[in-house]
């Protein structure tokens, strides 16, 4: 049974860092793409960033050069390392994967999802 959960989510100052954790089970991480979406109030779900199965790696554009995405093969589980945080409205961040090799930019396109940790960041 594939479960995702996520965690490390909370409220942090504008400029500051959080590192999110995808403990994934059911399934070998490494072996599939997997990525990060969020999705705040009133808003659409966007991809943030994804890691394919060779490695290769995607971010959306409001966050390039800030977060950096990488997997732990012993412990089976993804981070989202997210650093000079924008102020923003809170957002939930979730992990997904639909078990394929490649990166899927679209939230319609993955199958599985963990339930999310809340990022806010303000001051």
């Amino acid at each position: 049974q594939v479960q995702l959960v996520e965690s490390g989510g909370g409220l942090v100052q504008p400029g500051g860092s959080l590192r999110l954790s995808c403990a994934a089970s059911g399934f070998t991480l490494n072996s599939y793409a997997i990525g990060w979406f969020r999705q705040a109030p009133g808003k659409e779900r966007e991809g943030v960033s994804c890691i394919s199965r060779n490695s290769s790696t995607y971010f959306a554009d409001s966050v390039k050069g800030r977060f950096t995405i990488s997997r732990d093969r012993s412990k089976n589980t993804m981070y989202l390392q997210m650093n000079s945080l924008k102020p923003a409205a809170p957002a939930v961040y979730y992990c997904a994967t639909e078990l394929g090799s490649r990166c899927h930019r679209h939230y319609y396109d993955m199958d599985y999802w963990g339930k999310g940790t809340l990022v806010t960041v303000s001051s």
